[in-house]
């Protein structure tokens, strides 16, 4: 089962590297890791998404990434109702017979074109990673040329910051 975790840390160098071999020492698959800043100047939020079939393991390194230093907060955002995103940008072949079937389907997945030229085509898309997964799929039948995605944020929903654990 796969887990997203938010971990609030002070912002200092060095901090993602810990916390990311805290996880793989543990033997936990790391699917998609994102940093950046917050509200706060001296808080980066990371959210980490693993892969972990024993809930007991997962406690164990939830509760052994809250004793690091650097560690602020850290919440399960699995265990909570969240909104959850995934940026991915996809550079596909597009000749000019299939442009137009190609601006078909991006406008199925409301998703956007942010380059043309004349041999390829590269489309922006936010979404649930299911949502990116069969872009890509469809895509396919004309020729991914390159993928790139953001992996997972996430937040909790409503005005309360979810649960620390």
């Amino acid at each position: 089962m796969k887990h997203t975790l938010a971990v609030l840390v002070d912002n200092k160098p060095g901090v993602l590297t810990h916390i990311s071999g805290l996880i793989s020492r543990r033997a936990f698959n790391i699917e998609s890791i994102a940093a950046s800043y917050t509200e706060e100047d001296d808080t980066t939020r990371i959210t980490v998404v693993v892969s972990a079939d024993d809930e007991i393991e997962l406690e164990q390194v939830v509760n052994q990434l809250s004793k690091l230093i650097d560690v602020i907060k850290i919440c399960n955002l699995t265990a909570v109702d969240s909104i959850e995103r995934e940026l991915a940008m996809i550079k596909v072949q597009a000749s000019p017979k299939t442009r137009s079937n190609i601006v078909d389907i991006v406008d199925i997945f409301r998703a956007k074109i942010v380059d043309v030229n004349r041999e390829t085509m590269v489309i922006e898309l936010t979404g649930e990673d299911t949502k990116i997964d069969a872009i890509c799929e469809v895509l396919k039948d004309y020729g991914i040329i390159e993928i790139a995605r953001t992996g997972k944020i996430a937040l909790s929903r409503g005005p309360i910051p979810a649960k620390d654990l």
